[in-house]
């Protein structure tokens, strides 16, 4: 039977811990309503201007830019996003699993695939397996904005238009609710034209050209689509850890409960055999 400075302990660690957790939850939500409003204005624009632009360069020769050039595919980049930190559930590890699944399901068919990664918990998984990350960027998401976002585009951009590879796609998690993310996989470019049923209707008349048209809007539009997924996945973060620690709190709570009862009867138990070994004296005594 374990002592009962033994168990007075464990019920002081789990309480210490609880009020981490629960700290530890009411940032999360305090920082998720304002991360939620970010994405909820986000989304909309990123959308329209997808639609707007594959409908734009549904016509247009696609030499006149790389960004809508479709070489032959042998070489995928694939850019992992995750959090820098853990305590958030299986956000990360669901994220890391598909692009484990997505690695080998490309290299099965015949594929180079190269990896870059957004967070330090992709980046950290990837150097304990001795997978190589072609370029990584950490801790950004406490100071998310759309200069990241631009950086991370700029740098898509200049290796796809060099050849370094013929497709790039997006994983990450997109932000449903505080208790749901969808693992998302995305292409970004090469930009390929809608289908017919998704086209927008009319013509377009194009100022200078569509050349000078085109290479001012595909470079944004990739910055954007990129800034969106941080977005998605800095609220789908804040989400998880969320009702991570919600469920923590609430388990640490029941811990303390059988934790209280175990050492309510322990204590009982020892009273009991003191008493016992009192009568006991006594009616030694007694009869002696």
């Amino acid at each position: 039977m374990p002592s009962l400075q033994h168990i007075r302990r464990k019920i002081t660690s789990v309480k210490s811990t609880q009020k981490i957790t629960k700290a530890m939850k009411m940032v999360a939500a305090a920082k998720l309503k304002r991360a939620q409003d970010r994405i909820l204005s986000a989304r909309p624009y990123a959308q329209k201007m997808a639609t707007v632009l594959k409908s734009l360069t549904r016509g247009v020769n696609r030499d006149l830019h790389p960004l809508l050039r479709r070489p032959a595919v042998r070489k995928i980049e694939l850019l992992v996003i995750t959090a820098d930190r853990g305590l958030c559930g299986a956000f990360n590890a669901n994220i890391l699993r598909r692009a484990q699944e997505f690695v080998r399901e490309k290299r099965e068919a015949g594929l180079e695939v190269r990896i870059s990664v957004i967070g330090r918990k992709a980046r950290d998984f990837f150097r304990r397996r001795d997978i190589e990350s072609r370029k990584t960027w950490v801790q950004i998401f406490d100071r998310l904005n759309f200069a990241h976002g631009a950086e991370i585009g700029q740098d898509m951009i200049a290796q796809y238009s060099e050849g370094a590879f013929d497709e790039l796609y997006l994983l990450y998690n997109e932000f449903k609710s505080v208790m749901q993310q969808r693992i998302t996989i995305e292409k970004l470019f090469p930009i390929e034209p809608p289908e017919a049923a998704e086209a927008m209707t009319g013509s377009y008349l194009y100022e200078p050209d569509e050349s000078a048209v085109l290479v001012q809007l595909l470079p944004k539009y990739i910055e954007i689509q990129v800034f969106r997924a941080l977005l998605e996945s800095a609220a789908g973060e804040l989400g998880a850890r969320m009702t991570a620690m919600d469920a923590a709190t609430r388990n640490a709570g029941e811990l303390i409960r059988k934790m209280t009862l175990v050492y309510n009867k322990t204590r009982q138990a020892v009273i009991t055999k003191e008493l016992m070994d009192i009568v006991g004296g006594a009616e030694a005594m007694r009869g002696g």
